[in-house]
């Protein structure tokens, strides 16, 4: 089933399959603006939870017993309850025996959509009904469509950045480097994805970011709040960038830290709830 909604703007469709948006049309032009997963890569936009990535060892300990998970956690792999309200559209997942078996917490999770002119607000709900205190990493994963060469756009960001690069080795032979950088836009290269299998910033100072072609405007991201910012596309010739704002990271050492303890990891105790947002702006 399609869950729709329409302004005079555009037009947002999503679906339960991990309540995703399927497509973002802006009307007057009727461009789509999200990948179809159609290249190289099958996803889409899924979000990320409860789990960034992944541990080094592929699985990871809760309370002695060894629990696993697949790339990106629990949510992006699920069947989400869609409902339709007034102004927008939710998804919901409350842990079911499937969760429990991968992560052992009951959780309450939801997605929200709502336009806004130009724009796509997403908001995100997570509640612990667990007994006891809830660990989880975060992020967003959105992939966003080109119509040209990769080398034809350019990410500009809000403000000049001066900022940390997170440097990792893909086979896990060198420790993490952060690199200092200067910067206040990214020519989009295929080499420097390649060279660094995803670029990643952290401590940045800009509220959002642009993606252009030429001198036009495309799309705008927002990513305040969100510690880390992630920039990947599929290693074939591809024609998207994701554009993915997150809280945590997976391992990128031979080690795989205590759940809690994880950098970035946001732990909700009993009854306590935790909300972040972002939006999508259509120029």
């Amino acid at each position: 089933m399609a869950y729709i909604l329409e302004n005079d703007v555009l037009r947002l469709e999503c679906t339960q399959k991990a309540g995703e948006m399927l497509h973002l049309v802006k009307k007057s032009t009727g461009r789509e603006t999200l990948y179809q997963g159609d290249q190289g890569w099958s996803g889409r936009n899924p979000s990320l939870f409860p789990m960034v990535g992944n541990t080094y060892t592929k699985d990871y300990e809760i309370e002695g017993k060894k629990y696993a998970m697949k790339n990106h956690g629990l949510i992006r792999y699920a069947n989400l309850n869609g409902e339709t309200c007034e102004d927008g559209i939710v998804f919901s997942l409350d842990a079911n025996e499937e969760t429990l078996a991968q992560y052992p917490f009951n959780f309450h999770y939801e997605i929200g959509y709502k336009l806004d002119g130009n724009k796509v607000l997403v908001n995100y709900h997570i509640k612990n009904n667990d007994t006891k205190d809830m660990p989880f990493g975060f992020g967003l994963h959105p992939a966003f469509k080109l119509d040209d060469e990769f080398s034809t756009y350019t990410l500009e960001f809000e403000k000049e950045e001066n900022t940390e690069q997170l440097l990792f080795d893909p086979s896990y032979e060198k420790n993490v480097e952060y690199q200092n950088v200067t910067f206040k836009e990214w020519k989009l290269s295929r080499e420097d994805v390649k060279k660094y299998a995803t670029i990643i910033y952290r401590g940045l100072k800009s509220n959002y970011v642009t993606l252009k072609h030429g001198n036009e405007d495309i799309v705008r991201v927002s990513i305040e709040g969100y510690p880390y910012l992630a920039l990947w596309t599929h290693d074939s010739e591809s024609d998207f960038l994701c554009i993915e704002p997150w809280y945590s990271h997976g391992d990128f050492e031979k080690e795989t830290p205590d759940f809690y303890h994880r950098e970035g990891t946001i732990v909700l105790k009993p009854n306590e709830e935790w909300t972040c947002s972002y939006w999508i702006e259509v120029v």
